[in-house]
């Protein structure tokens, strides 16, 4: 037992630490950084590991006129439009709104939109929400207390389904009511069964969170846009963004905010995302609020289990009206949001596990967790960025919360997590908690962890996507 204590002491400081133990007696100067590798995704295009084939054209295609549904305070149609579909929409749909009126203006709707209901067999179907423009947005606004896009696809079970919002702005101030201002509720689903959510270029302000998605067989992919933050009444339970136990949540080029602090409580997070598979590139994540005072919570709350890779992290800490919970990025092991099925071994501490003596040696056999190049910038040094809470020995009877996570040992643990590049207002990268490790050389074998699409593939391909 000394020895494993030992050996979680010197993974607690960090490999940083380690090597500066090892030049007192003499050893080589420390490699070269360590650089991910992340070769570009073009603008309009999909990651290589979410399947497109497979789907059709929708069958429904609406087009929106701007001054028209202006002066009419809804949406009015060039064709049939809403009225020929009776509400109802089978084998998919197609909305565009018009991006101009007449004097070449961009097009603010004085609504939130309107979505059919969605029937018949789901396989193959697309739901499209886009601006006539690509790149340029149109804006809907909106105080009713109920504004949102709800997309309601109830268990989508084996069913190939994809969802698209592009060059879409929701302002809806007033809306406390729905989960989300934009709520894309892919419930359910069954492997191989998949429901792709992709959003580009949007602008999203309102709702309990700005965007909700609920747990299930979804890989999300958002891009070049901006979560404004939240209005729900109850802010200590809601968040800027809520993303629940899904498959993949890819957030590139993005920026999230506006989570508030409300009366006595210190809120919730910007950024609150539990799926199994984190990608995060360029993103921001601050706590500059959207109305009443910033949060204190930690602005990123992720499942300790699963996989993240980050790299160009940006994390921006304003004062808050209560005393600031002392982690930037939260690594947490408190409560399981996704299928247990989705995950390749238990995510509480399993009997038949213990972690070797050189973990950098077993990446490959652990849920791991690796952010390139974050940078903090805080009104105070933080005592540090990041925190690997430890898994728990069960779950409270009836529920999904993990128990008994103060009572296990380092050995115990299935979870490592390296950050390399780490840089601005801190004491220290890590919290002295779990198999941490502050830019250490990897070893032979390891490389595959630098590189994106390996480290997807690795993560993916032990759920068998």
């Amino acid at each position: 037992m000394k020895l494993k204590l030992a050996l979680f002491s010197l993974a607690a400081l960090g490999s940083a630490a380690v090597t500066a133990l090892a030049g007192t007696q003499g050893a080589p100067a420390p490699a070269p950084p360590i650089k991910p590798v992340a070769p570009p995704i073009a603008s309009g295009s999909y990651p290589f590991y979410m399947p497109m084939q497979g789907l059709r054209r929708p069958a429904n295609r609406l087009f929106v006129r701007c001054e028209a549904s202006r002066r009419a305070g809804r949406e009015v149609y060039s064709g049939g439009g809403k009225d020929a579909l009776g509400g109802r929409a089978e084998g998919g749909f197609e909305i565009v709104f018009e991006a101009a009126d007449s004097a070449g203006n961009p097009c603010v709707y004085p609504f939130a939109p309107w979505l059919p209901q969605i029937v018949g067999n789901l396989n193959g179907t697309q739901y499209l929400i886009r601006s006539s423009i690509e790149g340029r947005r149109v804006t809907f606004r909106s105080n009713d207390q109920w504004a949102t896009i709800n997309l309601r696809l109830f268990d989508f079970g084996r069913s190939r389904v994809h969802f698209e919002l592009s060059d879409i702005e929701l302002d809806f101030p007033g809306a406390i009511q729905p989960k989300g201002a934009l709520n894309i509720e892919g419930f359910g689903g069954t492997a191989p069964g998949l429901f792709t959510a992709v959003i580009r270029r949007a602008k999203i302000f309102g709702g309990k969170n700005s965007l909700f998605v609920p747990s299930g067989q979804t890989m999300l992919y958002v891009e070049d846009s901006e979560f404004a933050g939240n209005v729900g009444t109850n802010t200590d339970q809601e968040h800027s963004t809520y993303i629940n136990g899904i498959l993949v949540s890819h957030l590139r080029n993005s920026v999230w905010r506006g989570q508030r602090a409300w009366q006595n409580q210190s809120s919730g997070h910007q950024l609150k995302d539990k799926a199994y598979l984190r990608i995060y590139e360029d993103v921001t994540v601050s706590n500059t609020p959207n109305g009443g005072p910033p949060s204190a919570m930690p602005p990123l709350d992720l499942s300790s289990f699963g996989f993240t890779w980050s790299n160009n992290l940006r994390i921006v800490r304003l004062p808050s009206q209560q005393t600031v919970r002392d982690t930037l990025v939260d690594l947490r092991a408190e409560i399981m949001y996704g299928n247990p099925a989705n995950y390749p071994w238990p995510v509480t501490i399993d009997r038949n596990w213990r972690m070797p003596a050189a973990p950098l040696n077993a990446l490959d056999k652990v849920y791991l967790s690796v952010f390139f190049n974050t940078q903090v910038e805080s009104f105070r040094t933080e005592p540090f960025v990041f925190a690997l809470r430890p898994q728990g020995t069960g779950y409270e009877p009836g529920t999904s919360i993990v128990a008994g996570n103060e009572s296990t040992l380092p050995a115990q643990q299935r979870m490592v997590s390296l950050a390399f590049g780490t840089k601005g207002s801190f004491t220290k990268v890590y919290a002295r908690e779990g198999w941490t490790f502050a830019d250490p050389k990897l070893p032979a074998g390891a490389e595959w962890v630098q590189d994106r699409e390996a480290f997807i593939r690795h993560a993916l391909g032990l759920i068998g996507r």
